[in-house]
C-alpha cells in the first residue's frame, strides 16, 4: 500500500538524520559510478519568474528509486506563497510500484541543497575562518547559514543582497541562529572580509568577478541550476587553483563551469568531480592561499539520499 507523508511528518524526523553525511556519501557513490542519474528535465516560465525541475535516479542494486519534482516561482512571496514547492516519489526497484509519496513542498530540496554547501565547506574552506560571506537573501541564504554552523565554528557573517529590505530580514533571521551579521554595502566589501563565500541567487549575470576574490578564498556557487543562470564570472574559475563540479556530466549543460567553458576561460579537463574529491583528500585544498571553487547544480543522488533517509525514519 502506498503511503503518503505530509510535510509536518517529514519535518518531524529531519532532526534525527545526519543530512550532511548522507549527502556527502551520495556524492561519493555518484562519482564512483554507482548511481544512474538521467539528464535533468525542466520547464521554464519566465513570465512568472518560475521554473520546474525533474531530477531522478537510482543507486544500482538498491531497493528503491526516486523521482523528484521541484518548482521555484520567485514572485510567490508577493502574493503570500512560498517560492518553492514539489514532492518526491519513492518507487520499488523490484516491482516499479510507488512505495510512498513525500509531500515535502520543496523542503527536502532546500535541506539537501544546504547540506551540499556544508559538505563543500567541510572539504574546501580554509581553516581559521573569521567571516563567512553569503550572497543573496532568500530561503537558501538562511539555510546555508543554518547548515554552515553545523560544520564550522565561525559565527561572524557578511550578507549582501540587491534589495535592502530583504537583506535586513535575512540578517535578522540569521542573527537569531547565533551569528553576528553585517549587511554588506558592496560585494567587494564582502569578498574583502570573507574567506568562505556562498552564492545563493537566481542571477543571470555574474555578481562576483576575479578582482574581488582574495587569496585563500573558497566559493560555493549554488544558484546556477539552469543554462541561463550565472552568478560568478568565468575569470574567477580561470584564476581558481581548484574547480569542482557536483556533476561533470551536468557541467556541460548548466552551472558556472558550463558558463566558463562557453567563454573558453577554462580547459575542459580542469574541473574535478565533487565525490571524487571527497573520497581523495589530495584533490582538495592543500595550502592556505589557494582559491577553491565548487559549482553546485543539484544532482539527483542528493534527492535519493535524503528521501531514503527520511523514509527510513518514517517507517
Amino acid at each position: 500500500m502506498t503511503r503518503v507523508y505530509s510535510l509536518s511528518e517529514i519535518e518531524a524526523v529531519l532532526p534525527n538524520i545526519d543530512i550532511v553525511k548522507e549527502i556527502g556519501d551520495g556524492f561519493v557513490a555518484y562519482s564512483e559510478g554507482k548511481v544512474d542519474v538521467p539528464p535533468v528535465g525542466e520547464l521554464l516560465f519566465p513570465e512568472n519568474a518560475g521554473e520546474m525541475h525533474i531530477k531522478y535516479g537510482a543507486i544500482r542494486g538498491d531497493d528503491v528509486f526516486v523521482v523528484k519534482v521541484a518548482t521555484g516561482f520567485f514572485h510567490n512571496p508577493r502574493i503570500g506563497l512560498p517560492p518553492f514547492g514539489g514532492c518526491m516519489l519513492v518507487f520499488s526497484q523490484k516491482t516499479g510500484m510507488v512505495d510512498c509519496v513525500l509531500l515535502e513542498e520543496g523542503e527536502l530540496t532546500n535541506h539537501r541543497t544546504a547540506a551540499a554547501g556544508a559538505v563543500c565547506a567541510q572539504h574546501f574552506a580554509p581553516r581559521g575562518l573569521e567571516y563567512i560571506g553569503i550572497v543573496g537573501s532568500g530561503v537558501q541564504a538562511r539555510m546555508q547559514a543554518d547548515y554552515l554552523r553545523r560544520v564550522t565554528d565561525c559565527r561572524r557573517l557578511y550578507l549582501w543582497a540587491r534589495d535592502a529590505n530583504s537583506a535586513k530580514k535575512a540578517a535578522e533571521d540569521i542573527t537569531a541562529m547565533g551569528f553576528e551579521v553585517v549587511i554588506s554595502q558592496s560585494l567587494d566589501q564582502l569578498c574583502k572580509h570573507a574567506r568562505l563565500i556562498v552564492t545563493t541567487t537566481p542571477s543571470e549575470h555574474p555578481l562576483l568577478t576575479a578582482e574581488m576574490i582574495r587569496p585563500g578564498t573558497h566559493i560555493t556557487a549554488m544558484g546556477s541550476d539552469t543554462p541561463e543562470k550565472n552568478e560568478v564570472a568565468p575569470d574567477v574559475l580561470a584564476m581558481a587553483d581548484i574547480v569542482i563540479a557536483d556533476s561533470l556530466k551536468q557541467s556541460h549543460s548548466r552551472g558556472e563551469v558550463f558558463q566558463a567553458r562557453r567563454a573558453k576561460s577554462i580547459a575542459d579537463d580542469k574541473p574535478l568531480e565533487l565525490g571524487s574529491a571527497i573520497a581523495d583528500p589530495t584533490k582538495g585544498r592543500c595550502s592556505a592561499d589557494q582559491i577553491t571553487f565548487v559549482d553546485l547544480t543539484g544532482v539527483g543522488v542528493q534527492d535519493i539520499a535524503i528521501a531514503k533517509a527520511v523514509v527510513n525514519e518514517l517507517r
